[in-house]
């Protein structure tokens, strides 16, 4: 299509009176989006800068494994896919945690019956593409990369496949574009838009852990978990019974590792269980096949310009992937302003600010925690305390399930604001402690009161004949 026939196509879409929405960005949060507006009529053009996924030989770009659970599951549920999806992943219903002896110690996610599922990322996006295309009023276009576009009137500009310059007008711009977002670079030349970017001074690198006489080499309804304090490998099951494995390091720590010997070295000291899993030469392929990949988490405010256009997922809220809730919150995203939608009748004037107002309370706040998560999963799970406090708040919870909640079953398991989770999670940890601390000085003093009450008896001190036993020793002699 040439810049005639998209120019056609923007006078065909004001003959139909219907809105047109214009969604750049066609990765899985992208094409969530576009179904949701298909599904609500609008007319709808996608536009990715990297050609269809479906057809491509090599995928590109991340692949670590999905962590999908409530939030995304509810958004699929709502363009009728759910089933489908959970049916391509795999449960895992705890996190295994891997000592140094070798030692397999499970901590469930929440009650029996919770869990979280690996899903692959390649085969998502393709499935989300798929049901963009069941739509008759979307069209997607693939190869198309936006050099910039107008918050006054709505017009793009793309760089198309054939290298020529392709204009394109929407009355609503979706940026889903991702952390490096193009959409968003409007947005930092007007005032009073914050925006931060965070690059954490920890990469990964990603490895493969093959099949082992034709099934998985562990157990699989588990998120692995290696913790070493400062760093950590993590292991997610795929569909083809291998696991994706990936490490978490410093990148000073990557850095050192130049040879084969040293990262055998390396394994052989922190993870030995791993290596017979994973195997040697694997390892080392693998290892040295990329370098180290750096992870960024962004925050800014407000989501939307004017009435023309508004920033989802990781274009608005890209965060660090410990929590497992990057694509989660994505898909909430749409969840939310599809929500927002019914609430001011699709005015687009009023939809986006509340969007805004909403949402970014809530993303920021889960960007902070997927941060926190990371700490909690290098380092906390090995400690006693940590493990104590996670048995006695499921305990609680059992006792007053609607009191006392523990955090992590309020992000994964239910859809309270992010934000509203933080809240109540920091008051229970206040209540909780205190009761500890109030406990612990009763049982203290409790204590020391039965020991003082039933002590044993002692005869009365002779001080006398103590006197003459000392005088006897010489103690006090010059």
């Amino acid at each position: 299509m040439d810049r005639a026939s998209m120019d056609l196509s923007a006078k065909k879409k004001k003959s139909s009176g219907k809105k047109k929405v214009a969604v750049v960005g066609g990765g899985l949060v992208g094409a969530l989006c576009a179904s949701f507006f298909a599904k609500r009529g609008f007319d709808v053009a996608l536009f990715e800068y990297r050609e269809d996924i479906r057809c491509a030989k090599v995928v590109k770009g991340r692949s670590i494994n999905l962590a999908l659970s409530h939030r995304g599951r509810q958004a699929l549920k709502h363009i009728g896919i759910e089933e489908k999806i959970v049916s391509m992943g795999i449960p895992m219903r705890a996190r295994m945690i891997h000592s140094l002896s070798g030692k397999c110690s499970p901590i469930p996610y929440g009650r029996k019956g919770q869990y979280i599922l690996s899903v692959g990322r390649a085969n998502l996006n393709k499935e989300l593409l798929s049901v963009v295309e069941t739509y008759p009023n979307t069209e997607l276009n693939f190869s198309h990369k936006l050099l910039d576009w107008s918050p006054e009137t709505g017009t793009m500009t793309f760089h198309g496949p054939d290298g020529a310059e392709r204009d394109f007008e929407a009355d609503l711009i979706v940026g889903c574009d991702g952390a490096f977002s193009t959409t968003r670079k409007q947005f930092l030349r007007r005032s009073r838009f914050d925006y931060s970017q965070t690059y954490i001074p920890h990469g990964y690198i990603e490895l493969t852990m093959p099949p082992r006489n034709g099934d998985f080499a562990m157990e699989p309804n588990f998120l692995h978990i290696w913790p070493r304090n400062t760093f950590m490998m993590i292991a997610l099951p795929n569909v083809d019974k291998t696991f994706t494995c990936t490490l978490f390091m410093p990148f000073e720590d990557f850095e050192k590792i130049t040879t084969g010997d040293e990262l055998i070295a390396f394994f052989q000291k922190h993870f030995p269980d791993s290596i017979p899993l994973i195997g040697v030469e694997a390892l080392k392929r693998d290892f040295f096949l990329l370098p180290a990949q750096a992870l960024v988490w962004v925050k800014c405010s407000p989501y939307h310009m004017l009435d023309r256009c508004v920033l989802m997922g990781d274009a608005a809220h890209a965060m660090v992937p410990f929590y497992g809730q990057g694509m989660n919150a994505g898909f909430e995203d749409c969840l939310v302003f599809n929500e927002i939608m019914d609430q001011f009748n699709e005015d687009f004037a009023a939809v986006l600010p509340e969007f805004s107002r909403v949402r970014a309370p809530d993303d920021h706040a889960m960007c902070e925690l997927a941060m926190y998560n990371y700490i909690e999963m290098r380092s906390h799970v090995n400690s006693r305390y940590f493990l104590f406090r996670k048995y006695l708040d499921g305990a609680l919870n059992y006792i007053m399930p609607k009191t006392i909640i523990p955090l992590y079953t309020m992000i994964t398991f239910t859809r309270t604001r992010y934000h509203e989770a933080v809240i109540q999670w920091q008051w229970q940890n206040k209540v909780i402690t205190r009761g500890l601390w109030i406990f612990g000085t009763m049982s203290v003093a409790g204590g020391a009161y039965l020991l003082m009450k039933y002590r044993p008896k002692t005869p009365p001190i002779n001080v006398e004949e103590l006197w003459n036993r000392v005088l006897a020793l010489g103690w006090l002699r010059k």
